[in-house]
């Protein structure tokens, strides 16, 4: 599975036809991660560039692809909101634009940057997306967390 960045509006654009703008979607799970980290004989190693990254798999009910991963990296907001109790989970359409360096994808086609939203929403930002088909990660079955990625072993 080979990453593809998303270098402006005419990839988003293709991006967001080939994945149906991500209609009858479901966020299947994310990981998040940071160059931070403390050594076993609890020195502390920290980058002061932007080193969170974030990857999301999501899931719909068409083919071709039937799943994708994204992947943010220099992610500079991240606003996750689950669902209530008794609200079905579906993403209808999302929102990927753009604005001023950074890559904002959000749960909602209506959505915009900067203006109050009648219900809250997840969305993300960053500095880099890039993506990847992941139509062989359908089903229930747990991709990230304690599972290793099978490029990375």
């Amino acid at each position: 599975m080979n990453w593809n960045k998303l270098n402006g509006q005419i990839d988003i654009e293709n991006f967001m036809e080939l994945f149906g703008e991500f209609h009858d979607s479901c966020l299947k799970e994310l990981y998040m991660w940071t160059e931070t980290s403390v050594g076993e004989d609890f020195s502390m190693s920290m980058s002061i560039e932007l080193d969170t990254c974030v990857r999301v798999l999501f899931q719909r009910q068409v083919p071709e692809p039937s799943a994708i991963e994204l992947l943010f990296k220099g992610v500079t907001q991240f606003h996750v909101v689950p669902r209530a109790e008794g609200q079905d989970a579906s993403i209808y359409g999302a929102k990927l634009m753009v604005r001023e360096g950074l890559f904002y994808w959000a749960e909602d086609e209506e959505w915009q940057l900067n203006q109050p939203f009648l219900h809250p929403i997840s969305w993300i930002s960053a500095k880099e997306l890039l993506w990847r088909d992941a139509s062989s990660w359908m089903g229930e079955d747990l991709r990230y967390g304690v599972l290793k990625d099978e490029e990375n072993q």
